[in-house]
């Protein structure tokens, strides 16, 4: 029983140096004292464990998303590009090649017959 508590202890001190790394695995194992075998096995084995963890990882995406507008409204061209790029796509912001061609093209069937023995 006294093993159960300790894992949950190290699980919860787990998620939540995970959160404040946004999810940097090696930094919540460092933070917590535990290595990334333990945390891995816990997130192969666990389903609780593994739920939190990929819900963890979605609120980095949302801290990510929101620098990346706070660089679009400080007029951080790159970032705006970037973003039409990804998310603009349906709007037609995407990077095209045009190659116009104005020559003919041409082809030529050849006919191969095997050399005949001679005797």
């Amino acid at each position: 029983m006294k093993r159960t508590n300790k894992t949950n202890t190290l699980k919860k001190n787990l998620l939540e140096a995970l959160e404040l790394s946004l999810g940097v695995v090696t930094t919540a194992c460092k933070k917590v004292g535990c290595n990334r075998a333990t945390y891995y096995d816990y997130y192969n084995k666990d389903q609780e464990f593994k739920k939190k963890v990929d819900e963890l990882q979605n609120v980095a995406l949302d801290f990510a998303e929101s620098q990346l507008h706070k660089q679009i409204q400080d007029g951080n061209t790159t970032a705006t590009i970037f973003l039409l790029k990804t998310k603009g796509k349906k709007r037609g912001y995407v990077e095209r090649q045009e190659i116009q061609h104005d020559g003919s093209i041409e082809s030529k069937l050849i006919e191969w017959t095997p050399a005949k023995d001679k005797e």
